[in-house]
This record gives C-alpha cells, sequence and structure tokens, in this order.
C-alpha cells in the first residue's frame, strides 16, 4: 500500500500540534490518547475506531506518570498514528487493531527519545544564553521560548509523518495475513491492556488516600449509569 504525501500531511501535522501539547503548550489534555487518537480517526473519516483505540491506548497509558525530567512515551503523536491506522480499516478485520496499538507503543517510546534529545538541546540553548538569562533579558526568554515550541512541533510533525508512512504499509501487509479470528484477537488486545491499567491503579491504591474509594465510587456511579440509560 502506497502512502502519499497528501495523506500523511494533515496526520504529521496533527501529530505536531498534539505531541506539543505534552510538554510545552497548552497542555490542555488533548495529547491523552482517548482525545488524540479520535481526533486522528475523525481526520481519516472514521472517529469510533479511533476513539476505539484511544480507549485502549488510554488504559496503557495509565501505567506511566508524564512530569519532570522522567522519560515516558510521548502519546500525543503516538496516539495519532494508532488512531489514523486502525480508522484506516473500516471493517475491522482481524489484527487491525493489534497492529494500531503495537504501532502507536513504538512511536510513543522513540517519541520518547525525541524529547530527550530535545530537552539536551534546549539546555544547550540556554547554556550559549546564560548571560541573557541571568540578567533577565526579555529578548533572550522569548527566543528561547519560541525556538523551544518551534523545534518541539517540528518534532512532533517529523515523528508523526515518519511513523504512519512507514506503519501503514507494515500494518495494511500484517493485516492481510493475520489468521487469528478477529474477534479473539481484539479482545487478548484489550485483556492486555486491562490489565496494565489494572496494575497502575492497584499502585495508586497504596499510594494515595481514599483513592481506591473514589475509584469505586466512580465505578458504581458509571455502572449505574450504564444500566438506567
Amino acid at each position: 500500500m502506497s502512502v502519499s504525501f497528501a495523506d500523511v500531511l494533515p496526520i504529521a501535522i496533527l501529530g505536531g500540534i498534539l505531541g506539543l501539547d505534552v510538554v510545552s503548550f497548552p497542555q490542555a489534555m488533548i495529547s491523552r490518547p482517548l482525545v488524540a487518537a479520535t481526533l486522528a480517526g475523525a481526520l481519516v473519516g472514521d472517529a469510533m475506531s479511533g476513539l476505539l483505540v484511544g480507549a485502549t491506548l488510554e488504559l496503557i497509558a495509565l501505567e506511566t506518570l508524564p512530569f519532570g525530567a522522567a522519560k515516558y512515551p510521548e502519546w500525543g503523536s503516538a496516539a495519532t498514528v494508532g488512531g489514523a491506522l486502525f480508522a484506516g480499516h473500516a471493517t475491522h478485520p482481524a489484527g487491525a487493531m493489534t497492529m494500531s496499538i503495537i504501532a502507536a507503543i513504538a512511536t510513543g517510546w522513540i517519541g520518547a527519545w525525541t524529547m530527550y534529545q530535545l530537552r539536551k538541546l534546549n539546555a544547550f540553548q540556554a547554556k550559549r544564553h546564560c548571560k541573557g538569562l541571568e540578567a533577565g533579558a526579555r529578548g533572550t526568554v522569548i527566543g528561547l521560548q519560541l525556538t523551544g515550541l518551534s523545534l518541539d512541533l517540528l518534532r512532533g510533525v517529523l515523528l508523526t509523518g515518519v511513523a504512519y508512512t512507514v506503519l501503514r504499509p507494515l500494518a495494511a501487509m500484517t493485516v492481510e495475513v493475520w489468521d487469528m479470528d478477529a474477534m479473539m484477537s481484539r479482545s487478548l488486545v484489550v485483556g492486555v491492556a486491562a490489565s496494565v491499567a489494572m496494575g497502575a491503579a492497584w499502585k495508586l491504591f497504596h499510594a494515595v488516600p481514599w483513592a481506591r474509594w473514589t475509584f469505586i465510587g466512580g465505578l458504581a456511579i458509571g455502572v449505574i449509569l450504564l444500566i438506567t440509560k
């Protein structure tokens, strides 16, 4: 399956914007997998497929805590790739969700490496302009901020574009030879994602007071709403 520039460009731009939200700006949670994959699916023409992948990725993303200088998957661009890949298979054939999730996770970890390299570059730029920063020079501060934001946007665009270009044909070829039942394939993926989420929740229950009761209360309300709908 060939991938044209016209197909890649909108996905790459969306991934760049959502990747920017992870750390740089505006940090409005639009980079969360549930949102990012749904937007990518809508861009391809199937928002519900993007939502399905986003919900699954969100379960996995609960394990990571994106703060400080820690290394963590860059879920904004990654979920964009995963959502777009799955939305491209309108009939949801066997293996489509599995490959979309694998592609998203791989992109996320590569994204983590790119963010780490960008941090080192930002530190190098700050060191070069140390005197201006110490003096509180307005132009220096604004210049470094705009440079950092621009480089992060470019990082997200390139990461998403390259990942989507490489992984879309690979996913299509894999789906063609996938011989596991479609329902079983999706069930295994969701089951693994749910187990990761349960592990993250279990750690949270032991670290945050009242976390388990808040979770149980929210779960009970959700079940009641589902039953009475």
